[in-house]
Parts: C-alpha cells; structure tokens; sequence
C-alpha cells in the first residue's frame, strides 16, 4: 500500500466524503475513488461502507487510518532527521488564519520571517465556520483557529492544538454614543439597538444568539458582514452598533469608535494554531509557531 493512499483514508475518516476530501487534497473525485479502490483491493475485510450520501470508515478502515497516521508521522520524523542533519530551518511553510487574525499577525510575521535563514512563509485567508478549521490541516501546515469557549473542543486524535490568546468580543459603539459613556455594558442595555454582525455560525453570531436570550428580546440585526474592517467603518458611520476583537481588532479601529466589554454573557474566544502533528516535527515550523506566540503576547500585552 502507498502513503497517499493511507492519508486519503485518513482524510475520509476526518471528513466522510469523497468529494469533501478531493476538496482538501485538490485532486478529483474520482482520483480519490481510484486510490480508495486500489487500497481496498490489498486488503480482505471492508474498509469502508455507505451511510446514506456518505462514505465512511468501518473499524477496519479506522485502524489502518490510523496505523497510516503513525506512518505518516514516522515518515515526518524522517524528514526531519534529515534536515537536523543538515542544520537547516529555512524551509516553506504554509499558514493560514481567519481574517482579524490575519489583519493583526501576518503582517509582524513577515517582517520578522524577512531575515536570511528563516523559514519562508506562504500566507492565506481562509473565512470558514468554526467546526470547518480542522479540516484545513490538509492543506496547510499550521492553520490560526478560533472557536467560542462554549463551542465543541478541537479534534484531539487530529490535530495538535496550540493555544495563543483567549480573546473577549466586545461591543463596538460610535464614539457618540450615549451607552459609551459607560464602563461596561450589559445586554439589557444594547438589546435595542441595530446591529451588524457575522453570518450564523462565526463567534459574533454566538454572542448575539446569547443577548437576545438574556435580553429576552429579538434583536433587529440590519447587516450580515464577516469582514471586521468593513463592521468598524459601519459602526462609525454610526446607526448601528456591533462585535469586534479586543486584542486583535487593532489594524481596523478608529477613532470614532469605542470598544466596551460585555457583561453577564460569555464573549470570550479561544484562538489556537492548528497543525497535523507530523509537521510540528518540522524545525521550520515550531519557528513560525514561536514567532506567532511572540506576536499574540505582544497584542495581549497592548490590549
């Protein structure tokens, strides 16, 4: 059996479609169907088995997936005594983040990753649900997450998590507001007003499900907008008020714009580096894991 056929079983297992999983890999459907056929063909008992629309792992399939991740990790380790051997730390690495992550990390990390020797960063955006992130670990090497405390936990039998920042949402108001007269406020005290906020499944949707349940009232939400920089330039505009990131929102503030802390309602979001273990074995890539925990205790520090 071949290695890419033991990571595409580990890929359906994760994601439980052929096509979610060509998605991941880019490569066809039916080049995932091939290699899973061509691995089943070694093997006596079933691999995997038809669950409505979906096709997933039978135990067999389970433990050979993750006997492949062993290889896989055992094949990283290889890798990595070679480049040791080498004593170099300059190799490419791919990172991802959600989109205030990036506006406030990417930019340091370039100019620190600019001197001669270090690793070469790759950067992308990528704007998807909470419980989407892990799956993008296919695709990059280190993947900057976040999720709501109350949200499920990261995949442990995945991905390796690495936390950096355990972040508050706060309510963004115009600076002429009569509520940012106040220290704080509560969601009795902004259950009223219009709002702009993310599509249903991002953090500042959580937060405003909540309100409206402490509040006891349904909110009058006027936008839909996942981008931070354009809810910022809405709510100095004034006519309504919304969410933004406490420690990372910086790049996108002015100053017509207060921040006030919520109280009485969970707000608070975990950001974490996501990475498939095999590549934590990388010395590239604990060099870029380092610099960003470098860069979030300085925005901490500021905030």
């Amino acid at each position: 059996m071949e290695i890419h056929q033991l990571e595409i079983l580990r890929e359906l297992g994760a994601l439980g479609s052929v096509k979610a999983v060509a998605d991941t890999l880019m490569v066809t459907p039916s080049a995932v169907s091939q290699q899973l056929a061509l691995l089943q063909r070694k093997i006596e008992v079933p691999l995997t088995r038809k669950e409505g629309r979906n096709l997933v792992l039978t135990e067999a399939g389970q433990v050979l997936a993750d006997a492949g991740a062993a290889v896989v990790s055992a094949m990283a380790d290889a890798k990595d005594a070679i480049g040791n051997y080498h004593g170099s730390a300059a190799g490419k690495v791919s990172l991802c983040g959600f989109h205030s992550a990036g506006q406030a990390v990417f930019a340091p990390l370039a100019r620190i990753l600019a001197a001669p020797g270090q690793p070469r960063i790759e950067l992308s955006d990528e704007d998807v649900a909470q419980q989407d992130f892990p799956a993008l670990t296919a695709r990059y090497d280190l993947v900057l997450a976040h999720r709501m405390d109350h949200s499920p936990r990261w995949p442990a039998e995945r991905v390796t998590v690495i936390p950096l920042a355990h972040e508050p949402l706060d309510v963004a108001l115009p600076a002429g507001h009569p509520l940012a007269a106040k220290a704080a406020v509560t969601a009795d005290d902004v259950g009223g007003e219009a709002w702009v906020t993310s599509h249903a499944g991002y953090s500042p949707a959580d937060v405003l499900t909540a309100v409206a349940a402490v509040s006891s009232r349904e909110l009058n939400i006027v936008h839909r907008i996942n981008d931070y920089s354009t809810v910022a330039a809405l709510v100095a505009a004034g006519g309504v008020v919304g969410l933004l990131p406490r420690y990372t929102a910086g790049p996108v503030l002015n100053p017509d714009i207060v921040l006030r802390p919520l109280k009485g309602i969970s707000t608070r979001r975990r950001i974490d580096l996501l990475a498939r273990p095999e590549n934590l074995k990388r010395r590239s890539v604990t060099i870029v894991c380092e610099a960003l925990q470098g860069i979030m205790a300085g925005l901490l520090e500021q905030g």
